[in-house]
Protein backbone atom coordinates (compact mmCIF):
# COMPACT_ATOMS: atom_id res chain seq x y z
CA UNK A 1 0.00 0.00 0.00
CA UNK A 2 1.30 3.38 -1.00
CA UNK A 3 1.61 6.32 1.61
CA UNK A 4 -1.37 8.11 0.22
CA UNK A 5 -3.31 5.05 0.30
CA UNK A 6 -2.06 4.52 4.33
CA UNK A 7 -3.15 7.68 4.96
CA UNK A 8 -6.46 7.83 3.00
CA UNK A 9 -7.44 4.10 4.34
CA UNK A 10 -6.22 6.01 8.59
CA UNK A 11 -8.70 9.11 7.35
CA UNK A 12 -11.81 7.06 6.10
CA UNK A 13 -11.39 4.70 9.42
CA UNK A 14 -11.75 7.81 11.85
CA UNK A 15 -14.79 9.11 9.36
CA UNK A 16 -16.68 6.33 9.94
CA UNK A 17 -15.72 6.33 13.28
CA UNK A 18 -17.02 9.90 13.74
CA UNK A 19 -20.16 8.88 11.69
CA UNK A 20 -20.96 5.64 13.73
CA UNK A 21 -20.83 7.85 16.76
CA UNK A 22 -23.52 9.96 15.92
CA UNK A 23 -25.90 7.83 14.53
CA UNK A 24 -25.36 6.17 18.12
CA UNK A 25 -26.57 9.42 19.48
CA UNK A 26 -29.86 9.00 17.18
CA UNK A 27 -28.90 11.09 13.91
CA UNK A 28 -29.89 9.45 11.13
CA UNK A 29 -26.90 8.02 8.84
CA UNK A 30 -27.36 11.35 6.12
CA UNK A 31 -27.20 13.47 9.13
CA UNK A 32 -24.43 12.32 10.76
CA UNK A 33 -22.11 12.48 7.60
CA UNK A 34 -23.07 15.88 6.57
CA UNK A 35 -22.46 16.84 10.28
CA UNK A 36 -18.83 15.34 10.22
CA UNK A 37 -18.16 16.82 6.57
CA UNK A 38 -19.03 20.06 7.93
CA UNK A 39 -16.35 19.82 10.53
CA UNK A 40 -13.57 19.09 8.09
CA UNK A 41 -14.53 21.36 5.77
CA UNK A 42 -14.01 24.23 8.39
CA UNK A 43 -10.57 22.56 9.57
CA UNK A 44 -9.45 22.60 6.13
CA UNK A 45 -11.14 26.03 4.78
CA UNK A 46 -7.75 27.51 5.85
CA UNK A 47 -6.15 25.74 2.82
CA UNK A 48 -9.11 25.30 0.22
CA UNK A 49 -8.87 27.71 -2.65
CA UNK A 50 -11.26 27.64 -5.88
CA UNK A 51 -8.76 29.84 -8.02
CA UNK A 52 -6.06 29.37 -10.56
CA UNK A 53 -3.25 27.57 -8.61
CA UNK A 54 -1.08 27.92 -10.99
CA UNK A 55 -1.42 31.71 -11.15
CA UNK A 56 0.23 34.29 -8.94
CA UNK A 57 -3.54 34.24 -6.94
CA UNK A 58 -3.04 31.50 -4.87
CA UNK A 59 0.91 32.66 -3.94
CA UNK A 60 -0.97 36.10 -2.54
CA UNK A 61 -3.94 34.12 -1.09
CA UNK A 62 -1.37 32.05 0.72
CA UNK A 63 0.53 34.84 2.47
CA UNK A 64 -2.37 36.27 3.73
CA UNK A 65 -3.53 32.91 5.02
CA UNK A 66 0.25 32.86 6.36
CA UNK A 67 0.51 29.23 4.75
CA UNK A 68 3.54 28.37 2.99
CA UNK A 69 4.10 28.52 -0.33
CA UNK A 70 7.23 26.80 -1.62
CA UNK A 71 7.82 27.52 -5.01
CA UNK A 72 10.93 25.45 -6.08
CA UNK A 73 11.19 21.67 -5.91
CA UNK A 74 14.30 21.61 -3.67
CA UNK A 75 12.42 23.69 -1.32
CA UNK A 76 9.68 21.21 -0.84
CA UNK A 77 11.37 18.62 -0.62
CA UNK A 78 13.47 19.94 2.24
CA UNK A 79 10.42 19.95 4.10
CA UNK A 80 9.64 16.35 3.81
CA UNK A 81 12.69 16.30 7.03
CA UNK A 82 10.71 18.73 8.93
CA UNK A 83 10.85 16.99 12.40
CA UNK A 84 6.95 17.46 12.42
CA UNK A 85 6.64 15.49 9.22
CA UNK A 86 9.35 12.61 10.19
CA UNK A 87 7.22 11.99 13.15
CA UNK A 88 3.58 11.66 11.86
CA UNK A 89 5.00 8.80 9.36
CA UNK A 90 6.17 7.28 12.69
CA UNK A 91 3.50 7.59 14.17
CA UNK A 92 0.71 5.73 11.60
CA UNK A 93 3.79 3.40 11.33
CA UNK A 94 4.49 4.51 7.52
CA UNK A 95 7.80 5.21 7.43
CA UNK A 96 10.65 5.31 10.01
CA UNK A 97 13.31 8.71 9.97
CA UNK A 98 15.71 6.55 7.92
CA UNK A 99 13.38 5.26 5.81
CA UNK A 100 12.06 9.07 4.93
CA UNK A 101 15.67 10.39 4.72
CA UNK A 102 16.36 7.90 1.83
CA UNK A 103 13.93 8.15 -0.13
CA UNK A 104 14.38 12.09 0.33
CA UNK A 105 17.89 11.62 -0.93
CA UNK A 106 16.84 9.43 -3.96
CA UNK A 107 14.08 12.18 -4.68
CA UNK A 108 16.92 15.49 -4.35
CA UNK A 109 19.26 12.86 -6.82
CA UNK A 110 16.90 12.62 -9.43
CA UNK A 111 16.08 16.27 -9.51
CA UNK A 112 19.63 17.20 -9.59
CA UNK A 113 20.51 14.02 -12.41
CA UNK A 114 17.20 15.56 -14.74
CA UNK A 115 18.47 19.49 -14.30
CA UNK A 116 22.10 18.69 -14.87
CA UNK A 117 21.04 16.35 -18.58
CA UNK A 118 18.84 19.35 -19.56
CA UNK A 119 21.73 21.90 -19.08
CA UNK A 120 24.35 19.08 -21.19
CA UNK A 121 21.25 18.74 -24.01
CA UNK A 122 20.83 22.69 -23.90
CA UNK A 123 24.27 23.47 -24.22
CA UNK A 124 24.93 20.96 -27.32
CA UNK A 125 21.81 22.26 -29.20
CA UNK A 126 22.83 25.67 -29.10
CA UNK A 127 26.51 25.33 -30.13
CA UNK A 128 26.59 22.42 -32.59
CA UNK A 129 22.86 23.31 -33.77
CA UNK A 130 21.92 26.71 -33.44
CA UNK A 131 25.21 28.61 -33.68
CA UNK A 132 26.17 27.13 -37.08
CA UNK A 133 22.80 27.25 -38.24
CA UNK A 134 22.43 31.44 -37.85
CA UNK A 135 25.81 31.49 -39.35
CA UNK A 136 25.02 30.02 -42.06
CA UNK A 137 22.44 32.02 -42.69
CA UNK A 138 24.42 35.46 -41.67
CA UNK A 139 26.63 34.56 -44.30
CA UNK A 140 24.24 34.52 -47.20
CA UNK A 141 22.90 37.77 -45.96
CA UNK A 142 26.67 38.88 -46.24
CA UNK A 143 27.21 37.57 -49.31
CA UNK A 144 23.43 39.17 -50.94
CA UNK A 145 24.84 42.23 -49.13
CA UNK A 146 27.99 42.31 -51.07
CA UNK A 147 26.07 41.61 -54.84
CA UNK A 148 24.03 44.64 -53.85
CA UNK A 149 26.85 46.91 -53.18
CA UNK A 150 28.65 45.93 -56.42
CA UNK A 151 25.61 46.54 -58.42
CA UNK A 152 24.15 50.03 -56.88
CA UNK A 153 25.48 53.01 -55.76
CA UNK A 154 25.71 54.16 -52.18
CA UNK A 155 22.68 56.49 -52.01
CA UNK A 156 20.66 52.94 -53.23
CA UNK A 157 22.74 50.81 -51.57
CA UNK A 158 22.05 52.02 -48.23
CA UNK A 159 17.96 52.05 -48.74
CA UNK A 160 18.39 48.49 -50.32
CA UNK A 161 20.53 46.62 -47.68
CA UNK A 162 19.51 48.59 -45.05
CA UNK A 163 16.99 45.58 -43.39
CA UNK A 164 19.39 42.83 -44.51
CA UNK A 165 22.02 44.79 -42.66
CA UNK A 166 19.92 45.28 -39.24
CA UNK A 167 19.27 41.82 -39.61
CA UNK A 168 22.81 40.58 -39.57
CA UNK A 169 23.40 42.86 -36.79
CA UNK A 170 20.47 41.22 -34.97
CA UNK A 171 21.85 37.79 -35.78
CA UNK A 172 25.29 38.98 -34.43
CA UNK A 173 23.96 39.90 -31.06
CA UNK A 174 21.82 36.61 -30.57
CA UNK A 175 24.95 34.64 -31.29
CA UNK A 176 26.79 36.42 -28.83
CA UNK A 177 24.09 36.23 -26.22
CA UNK A 178 23.83 32.02 -27.03
CA UNK A 179 27.71 32.01 -26.59
CA UNK A 180 28.09 33.50 -23.71
CA UNK A 181 25.16 31.77 -21.86
CA UNK A 182 26.20 28.53 -22.57
CA UNK A 183 29.83 29.39 -20.94
CA UNK A 184 27.87 30.45 -17.94
CA UNK A 185 25.58 27.34 -18.13
CA UNK A 186 28.51 24.98 -18.36
CA UNK A 187 30.88 26.66 -15.05
CA UNK A 188 27.38 26.89 -12.91
CA UNK A 189 26.82 22.93 -14.12
CA UNK A 190 29.96 22.19 -13.29
CA UNK A 191 30.35 23.65 -9.72
CA UNK A 192 26.81 22.31 -8.99
CA UNK A 193 27.85 19.06 -9.99
CA UNK A 194 30.97 19.05 -7.65
CA UNK A 195 28.70 20.00 -4.43
CA UNK A 196 28.66 16.79 -2.34
CA UNK A 197 25.62 17.14 -0.31
CA UNK A 198 22.26 16.62 -1.83
CA UNK A 199 20.31 19.48 -0.83
CA UNK A 200 22.83 22.02 -1.43
CA UNK A 201 23.11 20.57 -4.78
CA UNK A 202 19.75 20.57 -5.66
CA UNK A 203 19.42 24.27 -4.63
CA UNK A 204 22.34 24.89 -6.30
CA UNK A 205 20.73 23.85 -9.69
CA UNK A 206 17.36 25.71 -8.88
CA UNK A 207 19.30 28.52 -8.17
CA UNK A 208 22.20 29.04 -10.31
CA UNK A 209 22.10 26.61 -13.76
CA UNK A 210 18.07 26.67 -14.21
CA UNK A 211 17.75 30.95 -14.42
CA UNK A 212 20.97 30.53 -17.06
CA UNK A 213 18.48 28.52 -19.59
CA UNK A 214 16.14 31.34 -20.09
CA UNK A 215 18.93 33.89 -21.94
CA UNK A 216 19.80 31.04 -24.25
CA UNK A 217 16.21 29.98 -24.79
CA UNK A 218 14.97 33.67 -25.45
CA UNK A 219 18.19 34.17 -27.86
CA UNK A 220 16.96 31.33 -29.31
CA UNK A 221 14.08 31.83 -30.15
CA UNK A 222 14.83 35.54 -31.64
CA UNK A 223 17.05 33.56 -33.91
CA UNK A 224 14.17 30.83 -34.74
CA UNK A 225 11.92 34.17 -35.83
CA UNK A 226 15.03 35.05 -38.48
CA UNK A 227 16.35 32.40 -39.81
CA UNK A 228 15.82 30.66 -43.15
CA UNK A 229 13.14 27.19 -42.62
CA UNK A 230 15.66 25.28 -44.60
CA UNK A 231 18.58 26.24 -42.60
CA UNK A 232 16.58 26.21 -39.26
CA UNK A 233 17.59 22.47 -37.60
CA UNK A 234 14.58 21.90 -35.08
CA UNK A 235 11.19 22.03 -35.94
CA UNK A 236 9.63 25.46 -35.36
CA UNK A 237 6.84 26.65 -33.10
CA UNK A 238 4.34 27.09 -35.92
CA UNK A 239 5.30 24.17 -37.32
CA UNK A 240 4.42 21.83 -33.93
CA UNK A 241 1.46 23.89 -33.53
CA UNK A 242 -0.04 24.71 -37.29
CA UNK A 243 1.54 22.11 -39.41
CA UNK A 244 0.14 18.40 -39.71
Amino acid sequence: MTVMNTIAAKQLGDFKKEVDALIETGLKKDEAIFNVLREYIKQCKNIMFEGDGYSDDWAVEAEKRGLNNWKTTPEALNQEMNQKFLDLYEEMGIFNHREVEARNEIKLEKYSTVIDIEARVLSDIARNHIIPSALKYQNRLIENVKGLKEIFDDKEFKKLAKEQMSLISHISENVSKIKLGVEDLIIAREAAKAVSESQKQAEDYCTKVIPLFDAIREASDDLEMMVDDELWPLTKYREMLFTK
